[in-house]
């Protein structure tokens, strides 16, 4: 028979237990609208595009909602699976993903994430899609990977007369996991097979080739399909409904869309060989691919394929100078949050002025990166019937894509420091933010890779530089600060195209021209003031290597205004 526990036992057990009580924990960051709470993405909509703020605050929404964050964490947690074969030893070459990431893309295409700007035929279509775009990089970033790639691939299947179908299914917006025909889908994910182990991002070292099979109708238009033999390094998403890919004829590299199923029902023969063991995005499926005898239909004419492509670079461009800047904007709110609702010696950590001049610091960054990346978005929406802003977006995005993409790992390191430990456990969505900072800077680009355009749309066609000082000009003598950067912009400029060793230096300087220009635009006195004083050269602010050193002009009180624009939570 059990004896009854001792008195002195009972109290110690009821003094442990009492040590469990959890305190000065901060609050999630949920039950929030990205879109509603965010005064400039909320300022854009209204000034470009109103008639798309319901569809805006509809997706903002979703980022605050915890059940759609635990999507994401399950999608992250449980990563996708190839299957080369079935159980009956068949090939399927086929990824299978957790029902989250199924969950995650059908919300994306229900809010028109990858196609509004095509689907609708209102003003600012594209500056609307960026804003979603925005937004959902604030979801998930893994499903932001397809949705970009869809919204890039209309611009080649619009100027494919063959491939009219697609940009109908394109517009889908009832995502479907399948691999049936085209032609019985609601909707297509697509995917592109761009670089190859010997070339990386210089498309020119191709080595697939392709040979001519046969020309036929398909879904009412003529197809020319050629076979396909070679490998392909890094494969986006290979479960998708078609790819774009190069290859060379006849030593000329030309564009091709390989459709995953055929017309007559087969699967094509396109062989996954392996998913790539990414350090973050790892949600999404990456792979390496063979074709070998694989069927594809041209896009454009043979040896063209390069020129082809880039119709499309200038939208995946811009949708990553977009992400990266959505995603910064995620860090920043998680950050605002754990430091508004975390306590540290007496107070909210936020409260403490050295956090003050962090997170301002931060917020003017993030701030400046959003407004630059819309800037392009409003560029493409005009492009057609603007010359100056056909102009502008030659440089603007490269400088854009490569300024925001390399600026976001900075944040995300920032942000972690704001939580700590906490921020370092994959729990927190802060770890995977952490880990996925750095890609967009390598996907469709490296930095060099951006800059060497900027630099060469420059030389091919020297009106661009007229564009980029024709949109910064009417600024000046609004603010020394300003009319130094624009005259250190414009030194910059005409050095670099003379000499490629200042390439990087003068994109940055393009890039902090139009973050300022368009912040003295639209933004509010403080964060113009905070940026101008510290990211301009000779800046009396004597702005440091890290976040939170903005200095002398700037007191406590501006930072802590700055902060209160920024926040999304109230």
């Amino acid at each position: 028979m059990n004896k009854p526990l001792s008195p002195a036992i009972l109290e110690t057990s009821i003094q442990r237990h009492g040590t469990h009580e959890v305190l000065n924990q901060a609050l999630p960051a949920s039950g929030f609208n990205a879109f509603d709470g965010d005064a400039v993405l909320r300022a854009t909509i209204a000034r470009e595009a109103p008639w798309a703020a319901g569809r805006c605050a509809a997706l903002g929404a979703l980022a605050g909602d915890e059940n759609v964050q635990e999507l994401a964490r399950l999608a992250n947690r449980h990563t996708p699976e190839l299957k080369t074969h079935d159980r009956f030893g068949h090939r399927i070459d086929w990824v299978e993903f957790h029902p989250s990431w199924h969950a995650l893309m059908s919300l994306a295409w229900k809010h028109e994430v990858p196609n509004l700007c095509w689907r609708t035929h209102e003003a600012g279509g594209h500056i609307a899609r960026a804003v979603l775009s925005y937004l959902w990089n604030q979801v998930e970033h893994g499903t932001a990977c397809p949705t970009g790639m869809a919204y890039a691939s209309f611009a080649g299947f619009a100027a494919e007369p063959a491939l009219a179908v697609w940009a109908e299914k394109s517009k889908g917006t009832e995502y479907e996991f399948s691999r049936r025909e085209v032609g019985d889908k609601p909707s297509v994910v697509i995917g592109y097979a761009m670089t190859e182990k010997q070339g990386g991002s210089d498309l020119r070292e191709t080595q697939t080739t392709a040979r001519f099979s046969h020309s036929d109708d398909y879904h009412g238009a003529t197809a020319h399909w050629y076979e396909l033999t070679g490998h392909k390094w890094f494969c986006s998403v290979p479960q998708s409904d078609g790819f774009f890919t190069l290859a060379k004829v006849n030593g000329g590299v030309t564009c091709f869309f390989l459709p995953r199923t055929l017309p007559d029902g087969n699967f094509n023969r396109f062989f996954v060989q392996r998913l790539k063991d990414k350090a973050g995005n790892k949600s999404n499926a990456s792979s390496e691919v063979e074709f070998a005898g694989t069927l594809a239909i041209r896009v454009g004419e043979e040896g063209r394929g390069i020129r082809e492509i880039l119709s499309h670079s200038h939208l995946t461009r811009l949708d990553f100078a977009v992400g990266s800047a959505g995603l910064m904007r995620q860090a920043l709110t998680l950050a605002l949050r754990h430091t508004t609702t975390r306590k540290a010696f007496g107070t909210p950590i936020a409260a403490r002025p050295m956090m003050a001049n962090v997170l301002a610091d931060m917020a003017v960054e993030v701030e400046a990166a959003t407004l630059m990346a819309l800037r392009v978005a409003r560029a493409t929406d005009r492009m057609k019937t603007d010359e100056q802003e056909k102009l502008l977006a030659r440089v603007a995005t490269p400088a854009a894509k490569y300024f925001n993409c390399s600026r976001a790992p900075a944040i995300a390191n920032e942000a972690l420091q704001c939580h700590g430990g906490n921020g370092f456990i994959e729990e927190n969505p802060m770890a995977r933010i952490y880990r996925e900072a750095p890609l967009n800077s390598v996907w469709e680009g490296t930095a060099n890779m951006m800059c060497m355009d900027v630099r060469r749309a420059m030389l091919k066609d020297l009106r661009t530089v007229d564009a980029l000082f024709a949109e910064l000009n009417p600024l000046k003598g609004r603010d020394r600060r300003f009319d130094a950067l624009l005259g250190a912009t414009e030194r910059l400029v005409h050095a670099a195209v003379g000499d490629e060793f200042l390439a990087r230096p003068m994109t940055e300087s393009v890039a902090r021209a139009l973050q300022a220009a368009d912040l003295m635009r639209y933004s509010s006195p403080e964060v113009v003031d905070a940026f101008l004083a510290t990211r301009c050269p000779d800046a009396a602010g004597a702005w440091g290597s890290m976040f939170g050193t903005l200095g002398l002009g700037l007191d406590n009180a501006a930072a802590n205004r700055i902060v209160e624009r920024a926040g999304v939570l109230r």
